[in-house]
């Protein structure tokens, strides 16, 4: 059984309006991240957008474009309409590459897919990579996630899990890495069963979810199993700004 990445991308981005067209070497961005997921063992790699400027740049290069509405309030509700709109079966297993991660590595899109199919019991799969600096640790944009012994999340959060009592016992004790436990970095790139999508989007928010702001919690509040695993390859930072993008010119 294979597996279908899908792309999402807006336009009307807060921070960065129309980011899947900006120029990254002589392509738009969204095209770099068609390109990386093509290299992977996909049998199928879609753009999913609910703007026909990004609909006619994508078909330009050649990628299937499945148009979605502009009132979906997350990326997953906007995966669960293509899902359903080219009728997926409940079984199969979609992911989920971000339009702003030009450089992902085609291993970790092949990773995610085979250990969801790998692990009958979970819904989700995932991965991390290991925080190692104490500004990583404390940032809250920096989510973080704590598995089982079988790799299966048992909690994302913003804050530092788990939180290092003895390290930590006092302010002073902040400003170093504590060494006692391997602290792990949620990287957002997630495989999921269809039939998870099709629930998802009938749940309501859950409050752990509102008050992290972290869209996975509502599954995990309703008992969905997410497994992680350590990222094969580190992938490079994504785009969120202008800035962000300066810096992927530079490298490239």
């Amino acid at each position: 059984m294979g597996f279908s990445v899908i792309i999402p991308a807006r336009y009307a981005s807060t921070r960065f309006p129309g980011k899947p067209l900006a120029d990254l070497n002589g392509k738009p961005m969204v095209q770099h991240v068609y390109e990386r997921a093509c290299e992977s063992e996909a049998d199928r790699v879609l753009i999913a957008t609910d703007d026909q400027r990004i609909a006619d740049v994508a078909q330009s290069f050649g990628a299937e474009v499945c148009m979605t509405s502009p009132d979906h309030p997350s990326g997953t509700d906007r995966l669960q309409q293509v899902v359903s709109d080219l009728g997926y079966y409940a079984d199969d297993i979609v992911v989920n590459v971000q339009g702003d991660e030009p450089l992902v590595p085609a291993r970790i899109i092949n990773q995610v897919a085979h250990n969801l199919r790998a692990e009958p019991e979970a819904s989700i799969a995932t991965l991390s990579e290991p925080i190692a600096d104490i500004e990583s640790l404390l940032n809250p944009n920096v989510v973080k996630v704590v598995s089982d012994v079988r790799g299966m999340a048992l909690y994302f959060s913003r804050a530092p899990i788990p939180w290092p009592r003895n390290s930590f016992a006092d302010e002073a004790g902040r400003d170093v890495m504590p060494e006692d436990f391997a602290w792990q970095r949620h990287i957002g790139i997630y495989a999921y069963r269809v039939k998870l999508l099709n629930d998802f989007v009938k749940w309501p928010s859950a409050s752990i979810e509102e008050t992290e702001c972290l869209e996975q919690l509502r599954a995990m509040w309703n008992g969905a199993r997410i497994h992680v695993a350590e990222a094969d390859e580190q992938p490079p930072a994504g785009v969120d700004t202008p800035e962000d993008l300066e810096r992927l010119r530079k490298l490239f």
